[in-house]
């Protein structure tokens, strides 16, 4: 006992100086969990310059000016990483069915299943922005800013009605933004690959590639003021040699709801990156990469493309979901949808079996009748 009381007179006598100083060298759980130790850490965690500290490390485009004046004007960074950290968990898709899906999808008229029209009014566009972040074995290849959704303005444009998708190499987020390629090499950790066709056999690139990449993709909506990180931050799955030898595809991404948006109530936010081998070792060259494509589209439960119109009303949804700093649950969420959706496809086919035996069955049936009744 009196070495407890000899070691908190001995804290209290701690400059706060010392403090910041301690606190200023933790990530963000350890800070957070630092904060509840005791009163003066707790008080000292609330230093907004902190969290800037540690957002920074994470997502190193909150860097920029421009972002560090939004953050500021939607709650402060302490608030940011509260948002961004915990990722989204959706376990919505354990109450689906099939049948339930189909009767309750024709109750919705064209016009409630394509959105209200009073409520889209009220979400703009150019209210979101989208911080992107890649990691590679904790080394940051590519941090990206994108204003508003490109190519959405006006009701009346194709966006709303239009399959919803950002692909965001494709758009420059801001004047100043470097627009150099993104590479990833031997020097950044990959393997040495001497041919394609050893890689074919191997699959050793594909796995560094896959157990290495980390995505964060949080969206920001200003008018709200809140933000989510939308992606799964390791990857979900991915494709080898798609489309061509030389390509690899990762997929990230969250479950969102579409409650009172979409009949199937549930849908998959898809984040996809691509990598294409431009260089194998030999001639003085290392193994490259080059990142080709980064995208973002949300998909209901039949596979189909959410349009603009909604897409837009489920994301302002996501960002005030349930999140969780649960890793696995995160990944089990994404694989009871996947799950779920590949059920509802195996019942689809059946059906569409029973329905084409029917067809074929009525058809004999009718084409037997007609010959009874000649003869």
């Amino acid at each position: 006992m009196a070495m407890s009381v000899a070691s908190a007179e001995g804290m209290a006598s701690l400059s706060s100086d010392i403090f910041y100083d301690i606190l200023r060298r933790l990530d963000g759980p350890t800070l957070a969990s630092a904060a509840c130790a005791c009163a003066a850490f707790c008080s000292i965690s609330r230093e907004e310059k902190l969290w800037e500290n540690v957002c920074s490390s994470m997502w190193p485009s909150t860097n920029m000016e421009d972002v560090k004046t939004l953050i500021t004007s939607i709650g402060g960074f302490r608030k940011f990483y509260a948002d961004c950290f915990p990722l989204i968990v959706n376990k919505g898709a354990i109450e689906y069915q099939w049948n339930d899906y189909l009767e309750y999808a024709e109750e919705w008229t064209e016009a409630e299943y394509y959105g209200d029209i009073d409520e889209i009014e009220s979400i703009s566009p150019s209210d979101f922005v989208s911080i992107v972040d890649i990691r590679y074995k904790d080394k940051t290849i590519c941090s990206k800013v994108l204003w508003g959704i490109p190519n959405a303005d006006g009701f009346n444009g194709w966006f709303y009605n239009c399959p919803f998708r950002i692909d965001l190499l494709t758009y420059a987020a801001r004047a100043d933004d470097n627009e150099g390629e993104v590479l990833l090499s031997v020097s950044d950790g990959l393997p040495p690959i001497l041919s394609m066709e050893k890689e074919r056999k191997d699959g050793k690139l594909w796995r560094e590639l896959r157990d290495g990449l980390r995505l964060s993709w949080i969206v920001v909506n200003k008018k709200i003021k809140q933000a989510a990180n939308l992606a799964s931050w390791s990857p979900l799955g991915g494709q080898r040699h798609w489309p061509t030898d030389k390509d690899f595809v990762i997929h990230f991404g969250s479950v969102l709801s579409a409650k009172e948006i979409l009949p199937c109530q549930v849908v998959e936010c898809i984040l996809i990156m691509k990598f294409r081998v431009i260089h194998t070792e030999g001639e003085g060259v290392q193994t490259t990469l080059k990142l080709t494509e980064l995208s973002m589209q949300l998909e209901d439960m039949e596979g189909a493309h959410v349009n603009g119109r909604n897409s837009l009303l489920i994301l302002k949804e996501a960002l005030s979901c349930c999140r969780s700093k649960n890793y696995s649950e995160v990944l089990e969420s994404c694989h009871l949808y996947s799950k779920v959706q590949s059920e509802l496809k195996e019942e689809k086919m059946r059906n569409e079996s029973r329905i084409d035996r029917l067809c074929i069955i009525s058809g004999i049936a009718a084409f037997l009748t007609l010959w009874y009744y000649i003869l």
